[in-house]
């Protein structure tokens, strides 16, 4: 199974100047959970606006760069590549970006979003999710509180 997981605001916004626009930490927490001693596949934007590899994770990065080399991250040039280096994760996650998703939301299993009930100014957008092809088979909406600033709902889509 591959996952794609993904925080979206309104309009399918992703993020501005390659960084996220809003700060949930339920989300980061549900994130952590979820991903934890898997394979995590991203482009290389979205690893460096990480910053560094995420801990209890085997960390891929997909560049064009064929110098590009972060310690302790493996460094592949193609989703394709990306996938084959995870292959003995039974649930690998793709964690974007907005060209990463554009590719893997061709062949990906399930998303596992977090919707953010708000509307932002945004640079990078989530693929369409056509209803033709993904079927929404959970969904738990939370209302903002004093650590969660914007009302968010976790959804489940699961290809039909």
């Amino acid at each position: 199974m591959i996952t794609i997981i993904a925080a979206i605001a309104e309009k399918n916004a992703l993020g501005k100047d390659n960084q996220l626009i809003w700060h949930l930490p339920a989300d980061l927490k549900r994130f952590k959970k979820v991903t934890s001693n898997h394979h995590i596949i991203m482009g290389r934007k979205t690893f460096e606006s990480v910053g560094k590899p995420l801990p209890n994770r085997t960390n891929i990065i997909i560049t064009r760069n064929k110098d590009y080399n972060v310690p302790g991250c493996i460094t592949v040039h193609s989703l394709q590549e990306a996938l084959e280096a995870a292959k003995d994760d039974d649930n690998p996650f793709i964690l974007g970006g907005a060209e990463i998703y554009k590719q893997a939301i061709e062949i990906a299993d399930k998303l596992d979003l977090t919707f953010v009930h708000h509307e932002f100014e945004a640079d990078a957008f989530f693929p369409e999710i056509d209803k033709n092809i993904w079927k929404e088979t959970t969904r738990e909406y939370f209302l903002a509180d004093e650590n969660n600033k914007y009302n968010y709902s976790f959804v489940t889509f699961s290809k039909k």
